[in-house]
């Protein structure tokens, strides 16, 4: 079951709330009493995200993909099957897979790019519970570049000293060993350009990496626009590091994806099927 929320904010985003009178609480990340009620929550946890990569238009043919560890054993991942719309992805169409790639449940055929890279991303972060990674428009606009974002706003600051750059493209990753590489590059930040490719983020709960993917996206498409009409004024280093502990924290990327979740599972109540 889902436990209580807490009765008073979290240290982290205290400063983010006014004063909380008695009886107001601070919602938290659940916790459960089974795997199996874990694994449920998990998977309708991908299924909202895919909806709403879906609902922003992250989509591109059969490109992209999210992952879910399953929390019975961390080496299997669930994900979207090949080629089904992210408009259309219930909880009951995710496929299991394992680390070698295997098929463990489902009866559609997984992404070879989707295992190659989220297999290796998961190798190299145990702490990662979920990844995602879509050829967004801005994404891989911003990618093509070959840089790294720039603190020149508050929620930019979010990625500041905290995300890497893979600049080897080499084609379709089909390469195991191309996604070792991207692992490397991920190193221990949240997310990492991939360049002449897209964004690629992880966290450790699904809601959190789609959140820093959506927000990742809509911090390319800022500095684009800011490049493009001049030369954007940076954040100074000190300001960047604080605003980054007040935005940038697991907690703060699951709790700022909890709008759009309260949106997408109340348009589309068939992802919970």
């Amino acid at each position: 079951m889902d436990t209580a929320p807490s009765l008073a904010a979290p240290a982290e985003l205290a400063s983010a709330v006014g004063p909380m009178p008695e009886g107001v609480t601070f919602p938290m990340p659940p916790v459960f009493d089974s795997v199996e009620e874990e694994r449920r929550y998990r998977k309708e946890q991908l299924a909202a995200g895919f909806r709403l990569f879906g609902r922003f238009g992250f989509s591109e043919g059969v490109a992209g993909h999210i992952t879910v560890r399953d929390p019975e054993n961390p080496q299997w991942f669930w994900v979207n099957p090949f080629g089904m719309s992210f408009n259309q992805i219930r909880a009951s169409d995710l496929v299991l897979v394992d680390h070698e790639g295997n098929l463990l449940r489902g009866s559609r055929p997984v992404n070879r790019a989707a295992f190659v890279i989220h297999s290796q991303v998961h190798a190299a972060r145990p702490d990662a519970v979920a990844a995602a990674h879509a050829h967004s428009l801005h994404g891989k606009a911003f990618s093509s570049l070959g840089i790294l974002l720039d603190p020149i706003t508050q929620d930019a600051c979010a990625f500041f000293e905290d995300h890497g750059l893979y600049s080897d493209y080499r084609g379709v990753v089909n390469d195991v060993e191309e996604g070792r590489r991207i692992g490397a590059a991920l190193g221990p930040h949240k997310a990492v350009i991939l360049q002449n490719h897209g964004l690629l983020t992880v966290g450790h709960s699904v809601a959190e990496a789609v959140w820093w993917f959506v927000t990742m996206e809509r911090s390319c498409q800022t500095q684009l626009l800011a490049m493009a009409a001049g030369t954007p004024r940076l954040i100074d280093r000190e300001t960047a590091l604080i605003t980054r502990e007040q935005v940038g924290s697991h907690l703060a990327g699951w709790f700022q994806a909890r709008p759009l979740w309260d949106q997408i599972t109340a348009s589309d109540p068939d992802l919970f099927d």
